[in-house]
């Protein structure tokens, strides 16, 4: 019955688990998270080529629209922001991922070692009920 059980088995069952999603959820994570950072990566570099190349660079100010009209400069910087943030948002969620799937591996190595120091299979170390 789970009322029998001792609080600190109860708690490494807990954390087996936890650890058991997160290796499951890493590898989801890591391809949004590359998604992400790809998709802030193309409109960061859509809104330069809009706001500093095109004009500036290439002096290309009219097309059908006026390239320096400040509501549409406005809007532009904005968009370049939320694309750049968006783009840090996902390489760091991608470098996070990857820090997380490292320690996992740490810890079932550590879980091997102290069931191979105390003659339990490895599987059983990292079973959970």
């Amino acid at each position: 019955m789970a009322e029998d059980k001792d609080p600190n088995v109860s708690m490494i069952e807990l954390q087996e688990e936890f650890i058991q999603h997160m290796e499951r959820g890493g590898r989801k994570i890591r391809v949004l998270a590359l998604i992400a950072a790809l998709a802030g990566a193309y409109f960061a570099v859509n809104y330069f080529l809009q706001l500093v190349v095109l004009p500036y660079a290439l002096g290309i100010t009219t097309q059908t629209v006026n390239l320096v009209d400040p509501g549409l400069m406005a809007v532009g910087s904005v968009s370049l922001v939320i694309s750049l943030l968006w783009l840090y948002t996902g390489f760091r969620d991608f470098v996070f991922a990857g820090k997380m799937a490292t320690q996992i591996k740490e810890i079932r190595n550590l879980q091997s070692q102290l069931a191979k120091q105390y003659g339990l299979s490895p599987e059983s170390a990292s079973a959970s009920a």
